[in-house]
């Protein structure tokens, strides 16, 4: 199921969706016809050895995808993890972990040290920004927060300690597109790695090491999941880079359960089709949105009023069900209004799965290298897989609750 030809690779992404991960090793018993479709669950803490030459000789060579210790993983995490390195074209390879922030603070301890400087972007996930500041900066790695505009401006904040830089695009509140292929640029002739949170667009959308990027990292928790049950993160890597991350997962004992790994490999298969329609309906609502009463601004990097759509159009292939929206004026208490009655939106946390969600977010508290202005309050949504129509009308209602509650 390779389809490489002259060792390149010619499967385009929705092939590799179905087919990735399914090494026969993984999906047929050795010496017996046929094979299954869905790798099996395996699971495992303790490993049997045939004898103790056979345990002692496992011991010196390389564990990687072989069984070892259940902490080092089974057929099960393992073709999760070669999906996904799959998708992400010049790739060595893929770490697991238990959770997106998780994956993050592991893919930062792999390539930082005590002295080092990270360069932060100021629009980034905030419990990634918690990490730099209550983690990184103990140790004596310091982070320095820089404008998600700067594309290769960022030059300007590079000192002999910077060793890397740290990307989300389009960031997870406010939602700006950053100048990826300018920074990577500038960071490889400087010699520092780049590495992005890749979440929002995933590699379907946007192939984050083919555009220069040297370590990419997802939330699995929401599309490749898909289905709001399961928490997981990923960290792919170039072959430069793949044995600092996998080092670094396996000293601090980082992994993922096999039944997990089984529901996020079954959630990646659908998640070509899934994308599609969260962008679709997306697009349809954060459209009307931008014509209703009450509302400032949208903020969905594929609308051309959007600042970054230049960047957006250049670099990715699609765009995905989450974006944020500004209230024209209001406080909290107006917000609510909006939020609470709404009939086909859950309030929590998260995004990237089926159901529709809407939180109110307060980008100001998560600055400190840019200012946030805004007109009022903020909300951001998830778009799912229900009917836009039907969302539309739930939240034309609460518009009308929101200018009310507004006066």
């Amino acid at each position: 199921m390779s389809g490489k030809e002259g060792g390149e690779d010619q499967r385009r992404p929705l092939t590799k969706l179905a087919q990735a991960g399914r090494r026969a090793e993984w999906t047929s018993m050795p010496g017996q016809p046929g094979s299954i479709v869905n790798p099996p669950v395996w699971r495992a803490s303790t490993i049997l050895y045939d004898d103790v030459a056979h345990l002692r000789q496992a011991a010196r060579t390389s564990t990687h995808e072989r069984l070892f210790y259940g902490r080092k993983g089974t057929p099960t995490a393992w073709s999760l993890a070669d999906a996904l390195t799959e998708m992400e074209p010049g790739a060595e390879g893929t770490m697991l972990f238990p959770s997106g922030v998780a994956a993050i603070a592991c893919a930062l301890m792999a390539v930082l040290k005590p002295g080092d400087q990270l360069l932060m972007v100021d629009s980034a996930y905030d419990p990634a920004r918690n990490f730099c500041e209550q983690m990184l900066r103990p140790l004596g790695i310091d982070t320095v927060y820089y404008d998600p505009t700067l594309g290769s401006g960022i030059a300007d904040l590079l000192t002999g300690a910077t060793r890397a830089i740290f990307l989300e695009s389009p960031g997870s509140l406010t939602f700006e597109v950053q100048d990826i292929p300018a920074i990577t640029a500038l960071a490889r002739e400087k010699g520092i790695v780049t590495l992005a949170d890749n979440t929002w667009a995933t590699p379907i959308f946007f192939p984050a090491l083919a555009h220069g990027v040297d370590i990419s990292i997802l939330a699995c928790t929401k599309y490749i999941v898909g289905h709001s049950d399961v928490m997981m993160g990923s960290v792919t890597a170039t072959p430069a880079l793949f044995p600092a991350v996998q080092r670094s997962a396996y000293l601090f004992g980082q992994m993922t359960s096999p039944d997990d790994a089984w529901l996020a490999s079954r959630g990646l298969r659908t998640l070509g089709v899934r994308l599609n329609q969260h962008q679709d309906s997306a697009l349809t609502v954060a459209q009307w949105l931008s014509g209703q009463s009450g509302v400032a601004r949208v903020l969905h990097p594929a609308l051309p009023s959007c600042p970054g759509y230049d960047i957006w159009r250049r670099d990715f292939s699609g765009s995905s069900g989450l974006f944020s929206f500004v209230l024209d004026g209001g406080d909290e208490q107006a917000r609510a209004a909006l939020i609470d009655g709404l009939d086909h939106f859950g309030i929590g946390y998260s995004w990237g799965g089926f159901e529709s969600l809407a939180l109110p977010v307060d980008p100001a508290r998560h600055r400190t290298a840019t200012r946030w202005e805004a007109e009022g309050p903020a909300v951001r949504l998830n778009i799912g897989l229900e009917d836009p129509a039907d969302l539309i009308a739930d939240l034309e209602q609460g518009l009308a609750r929101f200018r009310a509650a507004r006066g």
